[in-house]
């Protein structure tokens, strides 16, 4: 159930980290709103991982999956490059993110 919050928690990084693109660097107080839950519930959901999780797999697994989310979105939503080199990096995080989730005893 850990590994499963732990996701959660990713995917919620990636929510606010798309939603401080849209806030306008909080400006716009609906973007803001949601990117701040967002902010708040990845990490609630992160602490409640921690309960049984290794901090430094937890923690690098998190923000990898927020890393690669945020960089997908980046490039099929905002244009940014998707070059080899880009996307074969991409693949690397993905790679150690999996390779945390194997070697953990968890």
């Amino acid at each position: 159930m850990s590994w499963f919050i732990l996701v959660l928690a990713g995917l919620l990084e990636v929510a606010w980290a798309i939603g401080l693109k849209y806030s306008a660097g909080f400006t716009r107080w609906l973007p803001s709103a949601l990117t701040l839950a967002a902010m708040l519930g990845s990490i609630l959901m992160l602490g409640l991982a921690l309960r049984t999780l290794p901090l430094g797999t937890a923690y690098a697994v998190w923000t990898g999956i927020g890393t690669v989310g945020t960089a997908i979105f980046g490039m099929m939503v905002l244009g940014e490059p998707a070059g080899a080199a880009r996307i074969a990096c991409i693949a690397l995080i993905v790679c150690g993110i999996l390779g945390l989730k194997l070697l953990s005893s968890h």
